[in-house]
């Protein structure tokens, strides 16, 4: 109150001349307000202006165009600029002079808007480089905020290096040049890689017209594809391929190298335009076959890793890039064709002995069946004849049963030393693969390392049996069940059959015997060695009918010899007269005789 003054009115002012509208110095109030108007900027709704940015806070912006009232503009609209400073100017756009709150509106976006695509053409067509803001991440690249106008950032497009995290990039303000634009759709792309190709492409010619072969670089791994490593050696790449990364096998090159890592290579090779350069890292160090233990000989045992199978064998790295084969027939003393995969597999570590050693050619062979005993070096000891064993079956034949008594040890049981009885066509009658069978060593055939096995062998023979059984001329009954060509087989009691050729199958009535009929049956033939029994069904009724013959024959004789001495002395007494009674005599005898 104290800093208060009384000022005094102008004791000539004329009241009420100002309120009829008269002004000072005798001007009116519409000619003070027009020569007022005069000195503000004429604008117009929806019309795109320069203004300069007189002040700003985290949200808004202020704008003054010249006019009456200064504008402000969300904060938003210029996040594409975050270098924006009070005394900038700035295009904005009059969206209405007064609101309703007599505020000027103004728009920044809609002022870059309404000018981008002519600034955008301009920039296409002068290569000028201008500023963008990365909005968002879209399919294949980025969303770029250039001049308002949505463009489209590709990936490969944002550095000379391939990106690996597109998310960083979101919210930076860039510098692009504009390389497409699509006028149909109004489609913008644009590159930030662009920009700096060109200094790239100066510096890697004078990097290139330096290289050499043989000549050693530092470089950084830029990307790690499955086949190789992409090196960056300053501007130009090279490419290490996977085999020349270690002088071991590389199953994947991140096992050796990690993005970003800085390293030395050697240069291999590059084509005459020097646009494709080979490199190479194991080379810096010396092979492992040179290396190597100098005393290592055939015979010693060494450890060492699967690195690769294949169904004939298994690579073994001792050492790294110093690897041995072990072909599958050195994995087992065992015969059998088996696949390498049956005994190790990739990253198993196997101890084996040193069959082979070629160091000029840097190969090597090894073996792990001679880490055990060979079996037939005491096969005699092991499996002596006469000795009976458990077998496995592996494999059948027409002939026989192949099986296995241990690893290595293989056996033949021939068809016919399976049963004593039965008559099997095939082994697979009588069992199966992979089953377990009794076996008893027959004979052992060292030099092509098998052995003859039987399993009928562990009973008795009951063709010993039989013999005292089925003698010839013994009649036994019997059912037909089979009928062959040839004649039929016919079961006989204990499990034995016997064989019957067609003559032989006749009944008394003259019809043929057929299968299922029970019959007597004769043997007429004992084979005891090849467990054959010939029988005869028609034999037992056809010798019945002989022996009836051949006793009538013999009652016939004696008859005759009790007549003959009566007639001899009847004979002595006769006198040429009786001649007619001896003749008539004569056919009697005769007739009898018949």
């Amino acid at each position: 109150m104290e800093n208060l003054k009384n000022v005094a009115p102008i004791e000539d002012f004329n009241w009420d001349a100002y309120e009829n509208g008269e002004s000072f110095a005798g001007a009116s109030r519409e000619e003070i307000e027009k020569s007022y108007d005069n000195t503000l900027n004429k604008v117009n709704d929806r019309e795109v202006v320069d203004g300069t940015v007189i002040s700003m806070n985290k949200r808004e912006v202020v704008v003054n165009i010249g006019y009456k009232s200064d504008g402000i503009i969300p904060l938003s609209e210029f996040r594409y600029n975050p270098d924006l400073k009070v005394g900038d100017k700035v295009e904005v756009y009059i969206e209405n002079q007064e609101d309703k709150k007599g505020q000027l509106v103004l728009s920044h976006r809609k002022a870059r808007a309404t000018r981008s695509w002519d600034r955008v053409n301009e920039a296409l067509e002068s290569s000028e480089i201008i500023k963008g803001y990365i909005k968002c991440r879209t399919k294949g690249g980025m969303i770029v905020d250039v001049f308002g106008i949505e463009a489209f950032l590709p990936g490969s497009q944002i550095d000379v290096k391939p990106i690996r995290d597109y998310d960083v990039f979101v919210g930076k303000t860039m510098e692009f040049k504009v390389v497409k634009i699509n006028q149909e759709f109004r489609n913008v792309v644009v590159s930030h890689k662009a920009l700096i190709e060109a200094e790239l492409e100066q510096q890697k010619k004078e990097i290139i017209s330096k290289l050499d072969k043989g000549q050693v670089l530092e470089g950084t791994v830029k990307n790690i594809t499955s086949y190789g490593v992409f090196i960056d050696l300053g501007g130009v790449d090279g490419l290490i391929h996977i085999t020349d990364l270690s002088w071991g096998r590389v199953n994947d090159p991140h096992e050796v190298v990690e993005l970003d890592q800085k390293l030395n290579v050697v240069i291999l090779d590059f084509d005459d335009e020097k646009k494709r350069i080979a490199l190479g890292l194991k080379q810096l160090t010396p092979h492992p076959w040179d290396a190597l233990d100098p005393n290592l000989k055939v015979g010693d045992k060494v450890t060492g890793k699967v690195v690769v199978m294949a169904d004939y064998g298994a690579f073994i790295e001792i050492a790294p890039g110093v690897e041995g084969l072990i072909h599958v027939s050195e994995m087992s003393w065992s015969q059998h064709l088996r696949s390498a995969q049956d005994f190790m597999k990739v990253g198993d570590t196997v101890e084996a002995v040193i069959l082979t050693l070629d160091r000029e050619e840097r190969k090597m062979s090894l073996g792990i069946k001679q880490l055990k005993e060979d079996p037939w070096a005491t096969i005699e000891e092991k499996y002596p004849i006469g000795s009976k064993h458990t077998a496995k079956v592996r494999n059948f034949t027409n002939f026989g049963v192949f099986v296995e008594i241990e690893e290595g040890v293989d056996g033949l049981i021939h068809i016919s030393d399976l049963s004593w009885t039965k008559k099997i066509k095939h082994p697979s009658e009588f069992t199966q693969i992979g089953a377990d069978i009794e076996v008893q060593v027959l004979e052992i055939d060292k030099e092509n390392r098998r052995l003859s096995l039987g399993h009928k062998q562990l009973e008795e023979n009951p063709w010993d049996v039989f013999e005292t059984i089925f003698t010839v001329g013994s009649v036994h009954e019997g059912t037909i069940i089979e009928s062959l060509e040839k004649g039929a087989v016919i079961a006989l009691p204990y499990g034995v059959e016997g064989f019957a050729t067609p003559k032989h199958l006749v009944k008394k009535d003259g019809t043929q015997a057929q299968v299922d009929e029970k019959l007597e049956f004769k043997v007429i033939e004992f084979n005891k060695e090849a467990k054959r029994i010939i029988l005869s069904h028609s034999r037992i009724f056809e010798d019945a009918a002989k022996a009836e013959e051949k006793a009538e024959k013999k009652a016939s004789k004696k008859a005759a010899k009790k007549e003959e001495p009566a007639i001899q002395n009847q004979a002595a007494s006769t006198t040429l007269g009786d001649i007619d009674a001896l003749a008539a005599l004569k056919e009697q005898l005769d007739a009898a005789k018949k």
